[in-house]
């Protein structure tokens, strides 16, 4: 008996751009001509990606195996193919090429609510999702009451799930996928919607399903997450498998290859999440205490993160927030323009800049990735982008590094100690 519980052999999925995939388009002869007449230019142009033209591959040639039990991470910038990859496991989309072997049931949590019915009650749909991932009924009543308890709504079960919040929504849905026991568990990165206490729940329950022997294919953003539950990893990049091995190695190569490296980005449309119009960030720097843009850093002397930003409208408040990460996506710390109370409140139009020093003798030499994130309040984001910059922190002789060029910890803060003499 095999101990492969996935495999996938030379897959690659194409989409067309600005038509509908899969369906002939009648065309007048006018444009049947001019369309013979561009395509041997349209040839030697080319396009984006190496693709035909008004195509693009989300996937391109993609080989992998994951043995049974394994926990595997993908990762990858927006666009890399992940999610495409994790739909066509789930056999909600066809790949173009190559093929997929599964051994086992599959059970997927893909976008919130995929599977649900609206119209029915959470409760109903308990037994709607169990069925379609092949359960019987009698398993699924064995489960009912620990997916009921664990997405703690209960008092909303004989409510149609149409009028769920989407944080019952995923909680009711992650509940049921990671319940139902399926021997194959794919999970993309709808964790990000419910709150806090919820996610490190169920984090939890994954790495438990993990240990019972069970597969889980998990697409995040929240490197912290992977590197924490998973065994291996998969880089993504442009529709290619860039490389697959033991995670903290990808995630390195993740936040190495990554990042821009000279110390400044900029944005010149500005950076803002889709739909917002009211604000952009359009440049991050990082600036040594001699004013310098500079990725190598001295462990013992201050450094500035600079973030320029434009606000469009007046704001009730404009809160930029910056992560810093290790490259195995540990977050050293989190801090905001507003940890400032003079930079909380009101903000009006205007083209602003705010910086935020990092002291000396705080950091562990090692290299380190920044995150930048702004919002109005935890519930209405404006912009964020992942792994914006990186930067090193080198060792030049710092006060202690005669006994320990490398403390342990993630920082190496220089604190404030007496010393006396006892008589």
């Amino acid at each position: 008996m095999t101990d492969i519980a996935i495999r996938v052999e030379n897959l690659s999925k194409r989409y067309r751009i600005g038509g509908t995939q899969g369906h002939f388009q009648y065309g007048s002869l006018r444009d049947s001509l001019a369309s013979a007449i561009n395509a041997p230019l349209r040839r030697l142009r080319g396009s984006p990606n190496n693709q035909e033209d008004g195509t693009i591959w989300a996937l391109k040639d993609v080989s992998f195996e994951v043995k049974k039990g394994e926990v595997l991470g993908i990762i990858g910038r927006n666009g890399a193919g992940k999610s495409t990859l994790l739909k066509i496991l789930s056999r909600i989309t066809r790949p173009t090429e190559g093929k997929v072997q599964l051994w086992g049931r599959v059970g997927s949590l893909l976008e919130v609510g995929t599977g649900f019915h609206p119209e029915l009650t959470g409760g109903e749909n308990i037994y709607l999702n169990g069925a379609v991932l092949g359960m019987r009924r009698l398993e699924i009543e064995r489960k009912y009451d620990e997916i009921v308890d664990f997405a703690e709504i209960e008092q909303f079960l004989d409510t149609p799930v149409k009028f769920y919040s989407s944080g019952m929504y995923m909680r009711l849905a992650f509940a049921v996928a990671a319940h139902l026991e399926p021997e194959i568990l794919l999970v993309d990165e709808v964790l990000a919607v419910g709150d806090a206490a919820f996610q490190k729940k169920s984090l939890g329950k994954m790495g438990e399903v993990a240990n019972e022997g069970r597969t889980v294919l998990l697409v995040s953003h929240n490197l912290t997450s992977i590197t924490r539950i998973c065994d291996y990893a998969i880089l993504f990049d442009l529709g290619h498998l860039i490389q697959y091995g033991d995670v903290n190695r990808i995630v390195s190569k993740y936040l190495l290859s990554g990042n821009r490296q000279e110390g400044l980005r900029t944005w010149k449309n500005g950076l803002a999440d889709p739909g917002i119009e009211e604000f952009k960030i359009m440049s991050l720097r990082i600036r040594s205490e001699r004013g310098e843009i500079s990725t190598s850093l001295d462990v013992k002397l201050p450094f500035w993160i600079d973030v320029e930003f434009q606000v469009f409208k007046d704001l009730p408040t404009c809160r930029i927030g910056i992560s810093l990460l290790t490259l195995d996506g540990i977050v050293v710390f989190v801090s905001y323009n507003t940890d400032d109370d003079e930079n909380a409140g009101n903000i009006e139009p205007g083209n602003y800049t705010c910086s935020c020093l990092v002291p000396g003798n705080f950091l562990n030499p090692t290299r380190y990735s920044i995150t930048i994130h702004a919002e109005t309040s935890p519930k209405y984001r404006l912009a964020r982008s992942e792994h914006v910059l990186s930067f090193e922190i080198e060792n030049t002789g710092a006060i202690g590094s005669e006994f320990n060029p490398l403390r342990y910890g993630i920082i190496r803060p220089k604190l404030s100690w007496t010393q006396k003499k006892l008589e």
